[in-house]
C-alpha cells in the first residue's frame, strides 16, 4: 500500500468519528472531514480535522486542496460517510426537505468524489460509501432517505465500471440503525419542517406516525463500534468486497428485498402496525373512536 491516507466525511459524530478513530489508532492518517469546530475526540495522533461541508462545492475544493498539499502520494480511500436523514409524510414534506436529503446524501458524494479522484488515481485508492438497508427496501415516511439511499447505489454501481480502469474499487457498506444521535435529530428536524402544516392535514396521518414512533422506540439498536470495524475492513482489505451489511435487522431487509412486492408491503405494514387497506384503516379507527 503506497498511501496510507483516508478523507473520510461527516466524521465529527457517529459512524464517522469511530471509523476515523479506528483508522488512526491502525496507522492511517485520517483527514477528518466536519463542517463545524471538530469535536475534542479528533484531537488524537494521526487525525487531522479540516473543514468540509458536502453541500458547498467551494468547501469541498478547499478541502480537496488542503488534502492534496498534505498528500503527495494520494488517497488510499475517501469515505462519504457525511448523511442526514428526513422523514414524515410525503404529502407534507416541503421541497427544501427533499432537497436538503438529496444535497447531503446523493449530490455531496458525487461533489466529494469528482474532487478527490485525482488524489485517489494517484495511489490508487478506493471509494467507500455509506449507505443504508432502505436504498434496498423503501420504508414508509421514510421516503426521501430511502430515494436519497436508493440513488447512492445506484452511482456506486456505474462509477464503479467507469473507474476500472484505473484499479479504483467502488465499495458500498450498509449499516443498519446504530446507537447514534442521527434519529434523535432527523426527527427534531421533521418536527420543524412540519410545524406551519395544516393541522387538519397532519391529524390524518396522526395514527400511523404513533404507530411508527412506537415500532422505532422498539427497535434494538447496533453498536456503533463494531460498524465501525466493518468500514475499516472495507478501508484495509487488498481485494475489499462491493457490499459490506452490518447488522440483523440490515440483512432482514435483504431478506425483504427478494420477496413479491405485495407480500413485501404486508410484511412492512405489519412490522409497523400501519393498515394495508382503507377497510383496515376505517375498522382501527372506528375501534379508537
Amino acid at each position: 500500500m503506497e498511501s496510507k491516507a483516508v478523507l473520510i466525511t461527516g466524521a465529527g459524530a457517529g459512524l464517522g468519528l469511530a471509523t476515523a478513530q479506528v483508522l488512526a489508532a491502525k496507522g492511517y492518517r485520517v483527514h477528518a472531514g466536519v463542517r463545524h469546530a471538530p469535536p475534542p475526540q479528533l484531537d488524537a495522533p494521526g487525525v487531522y480535522p479540516l473543514t468540509l461541508d458536502v453541500t458547498d462545492e467551494a468547501s469541498v475544493a478547499a478541502a480537496a486542496e488542503q488534502v492534496a498539499t498534505a498528500e503527495p502520494g494520494g488517497l488510499h480511500a475517501v469515505v462519504n460517510n457525511a448523511g442526514v436523514i428526513v422523514q414524515g409524510p410525503q404529502e407534507l414534506l416541503p421541497a427544501e426537505e427533499w432537497q436538503r436529503q438529496f444535497d447531503v446524501n446523493v449530490i455531496g458524494p458525487a461533489r466529494v468524489t469528482r474532487a478527490f479522484l485525482p488524489l485517489l488515481r494517484r495511489a490508487p485508492g478506493r471509494i467507500v460509501n455509506i449507505s443504508a438497508p432502505t436504498a434496498r427496501v423503501a420504508l414508509p415516511f421514510l421516503g426521501p432517505l430511502s430515494a436519497s439511499k436508493a440513488a447512492l447505489e445506484s452511482m456506486s454501481d456505474a462509477v464503479r465500471i467507469e473507474l476500472a480502469p484505473w484499479g479504483i474499487p467502488v465499495v458500498v457498506v450498509e449499516p443498519g440503525a446504530l446507537e447514534t444521535q442521527i434519529f434523535t435529530k432527523a426527527a427534531t428536524a421533521s418536527r420543524a419542517a412540519l410545524h406551519g402544516t395544516d393541522p387538519q392535514r397532519l391529524a390524518l396521518y396522526r395514527a400511523q406516525l404513533d404507530a411508527v414512533d412506537a415500532a422505532t422506540a422498539r427497535q434494538r439498536l447496533g453498536s456503533v463500534a463494531k460498524a465501525a470495524q466493518v468500514v475499516v475492513r472495507a478501508v484495509d482489505a487488498a481485494r475489499p468486497r462491493r457490499r459490506y451489511v452490518i447488522g440483523t435487522d440490515a440483512r432482514g431487509v435483504g431478506l425483504l428485498a427478494g420477496l413479491p412486492a405485495g407480500l413485501r408491503e404486508r410484511a412492512i405494514a405489519g412490522a409497523f402496525g400501519l393498515p394495508r387497506s382503507r377497510a383496515e384503516a376505517q375498522r382501527r379507527q372506528s375501534c379508537t373512536g
